[in-house]
């Protein structure tokens, strides 16, 4: 039985969005919930009451209604959502136009600086006017090469608002990584920076970007922030003005904000193309703000008192996620840089500075700063701190327990997943419960999501694959250059019929908590029984031996056989005492069937550019297939490691 760790008051409780919300639903559909699982059993039951009750709720913007809420709620994919209706995303951000603080912008190594809603808005006014000016209309795709700042969010309303699609890549992308992106779906303007900061260094960006311009012949106009430099030269950028140059300089302009169809393209997201060319998911403006609107209000329980910030670079979808926060009213804080530059507690600072009420992250910066040392709350002032979200990857026991030992005992932990493919959430938080070590709180409100055993049938207590039996508006319209729908088809629903299969590797308990146990493609199969790596690497991280791990199967023998990755100290060897006890604890704390057939000693693991472990390519590479995408790495050196291990090949 998992350890409670926190749970609200009833006054939080009862001051929530959640709970006033389940009382409209019982109010209006003569129902009597009285807590969350009751409430989400009524909400998959009901898709379209629940949606037209969130479309109210959230006072969505539009300048026509729709006829139905769906259409082709049983067909999957295929359901259309809000047919009818006319909205446009940006209108719906930039609903605050008061002094308010909108942006708060804290570049690494530099005072942070801040943006008025009212001069959000106004920026946002000129680069419109001019995308405009150069022709861009509805449909065009605009994309950002940008760090984390303001200019990207600016730039992203901007094309929104016109109806142009936007998408955006971080700076550490490699001219390969971009173009597999880019490429793909023929943008006609690109925003940019000169560089981008990173452990107190200056990282250039000029040469990449001459390099990507000279085979994005779609590029029209290529818009720089100068950014490292006050005035960087620019010269080897064809067709490049500078950001002061391309905005409109006529203050007080009006954006005319187009009123386009609900399933109108907003954003188009990328897979990790860890296995090929990435996969290009097209989002729908209006799937993409209730979906947001849904996780922000109720399960995040956002408000414009907060100051919320998200741990994410330009290229993740937790910066799409982060955004739309805009629509709540509330501070959002941007970040560029490494978070343990200068110190390890950079980021506990300006949560203590910024007064930051809602702190996003990655599982893997909580378990970098466990293996710091740092205790944020012995050091910074948290007192305005009421709730930490994680994601990225499976968030161990022993995360959850330092996150209320040694930053804050009372705070809601919201371990959250789901991913690029929804822009959003499969599990995540609920502030009306209580939060249990190693335990995603609740499956989302409309979210008829189950963990299917192999014979396709949903279990509880029981590890399977996550799946989502019911459509939802956040589920990409289409792939691009996909025409008849076989990649999108064959992406999540060629295992079940009329059933989203994500790839995850779950359990939901009774209480209807959910645990991960990483990707189903990297489940473990020794003997037959599988194992999610989760359960493995949070044993191992328990050891203050190991710095980190990566663990695969290894088809041998006409089985598979567990090999564990670890990363050592600098300087420190694997000996056999060390081998002997991470076996020994793994076999105790789990069971014999977990225990690797090997350990091995390794310089580095390999991990995406979002900061998630690619056990995949590692197994790819041990069985001496090639990756085809390692620009999508930000590590990609360390696979050559790999390639020639000659324990591998032994019993």
């Amino acid at each position: 039985m998992a350890k409670m760790l926190w749970k609200p008051s009833e006054e939080s409780v009862r001051q929530s969005a959640m709970h006033r919300f389940l009382q409209l639903v019982n109010s209006r559909f003569n129902q009597r919930f009285s807590d969350y699982e009751s409430l989400h059993a009524w909400s998959v039951n009901h898709i379209p009451d629940f949606w037209a009750t969130l479309w109210e709720v959230a006072d969505v913007i539009h300048s026509t209604p729709y006829d139905t809420v769906v259409a082709g709620l049983d067909q999957m994919p295929g359901a259309r959502w809000f047919p009818g209706a006319r909205l446009n995303f940006a209108e719906n951000l930039l609903r605050y136009r008061d002094e308010r603080t909108a942006l708060v912008f804290k570049p690494e190594g530099r005072p942070s600086t801040r943006i008025s809603y009212a001069e959000l808005y106004d920026e946002v006014a000129r680069v419109a006017h001019s995308l405009r000016a150069m022709g861009i209309t509805a449909g065009d795709r605009v994309v950002g090469f940008l760090p984390n700042m303001p200019q990207a969010t600016i730039a992203m309303l901007a094309a929104a608002s016109i109806g142009a699609v936007w998408s955006s890549c971080s700076p550490d992308f490699g001219i390969k990584g971009v173009l597999d992106r880019f490429g793909q779906i023929r943008p006609r303007v690109i925003f940019c920076a000169d560089g981008y900061l990173f452990k107190g260094r200056k990282i250039d960006c000029r040469e990449r970007l001459a390099d990507i311009l000279k085979e994005l012949r779609s590029i029209e106009r290529v818009v720089v922030v100068p950014y490292t430099e006050e005035a960087p030269d620019i010269g080897m950028l064809p067709k490049a003005v500078f950001w002061g140059e391309f905005r409109s300089k006529t203050a007080g302009l009006t954006i005319p904000f187009e009123q386009l169809p609900f399933e109108h393209p907003l954003y188009i997201m990328y897979s990790s193309g860890t296995t090929g060319l990435p996969k290009c998911m097209v989002q729908s403006a209006g799937g993409i703000l209730v979906h947001h609107l849904k996780e922000l209000i109720l399960h995040t329980d956002l408000t414009r008192r907060d100051t919320i910030f998200y741990f994410t670079t330009c290229g993740w979808m937790m910066w799409n996620w982060l955004t739309s926060a805009l629509a709540v009213g509330a501070t959002l804080v941007l970040f560029d840089g490494n978070p343990f530059h200068p110190h390890p507690g950079a980021l506990w600072e300006m949560a203590q500075d910024e007064r930051i009420s809602v702190f996003g992250t990655s599982a893997g910066y909580i378990a970098a700063l466990m293996g710091s040392g740092v205790k944020p709350r012995e050091t910074y002032d948290l007192a305005p701190l009421r709730a930490l979200l994680s994601t990225g990857s499976p968030l161990s026991v022993e995360g959850f327990e330092f996150v209320y030992r040694d930053v804050k005992p009372d705070l809601q932990l919201a371990s959250i997943s789901g991913g690029t493919d929804l822009n959003g959430c499969f599990a995540l938080g609920n502030p009306m419960g209580a939060v249990y070590a190693g335990e995603l709180q609740c499956r989302g409100l409309a979210m008829d999501v189950h963990a299917f055993n192999a014979e396709g049938r949903p279990v509880i207590n029981r590890q399977g694959e996550l799946v989502c039996c019911k459509p939802f508006p956040s589920m990409p319209i289409y792939f691009w250059d996909d025409p008849a729908g076989k990649k999108y088809y064959g992406a999540y629903f060629g295992v079940y019929p009329n059933v989203w299969r994500h790839g995850d590797f779950i359990e939901i308990n009774e209480r209807g908590g959910v645990t991960i146990y990483g990707r189903s493609d990297a489940t473990l199969n020794p003997g037959g029984v599988r194992i999610g790596t989760a359960e493995i690497y949070s044993i191992v991280a328990l050891m203050p031996e190991v710095v980190d791990s990566v663990v695969i199967g290894q088809n041998w023998k006409n089985d598979v056989r567990v090999i564990l990755f670890v990363k050592l100290p600098e300087g420190e060897q694997l000996t056999e005492a060390l081998t002997k006890k991470i076996k020994d604890t793994i076999r105790t704390l789990a069971s014999p069937r977990h225990v690797p057939a090997k350990i091995i000693a390794v310089p580095g693991i390999p991990y995406t550019l979002n900061m998630k472990k690619v056990e995949m390519a590692i197994k790819k590479v041990i069985d001496g297939q090639p990756v085809l995408n390692k620009d999508a790495l930000g590590n990609p050196e360390v696979l050559d490691f790999y390639a020639n291990i000659r324990e591998l090949h032994e019993d």
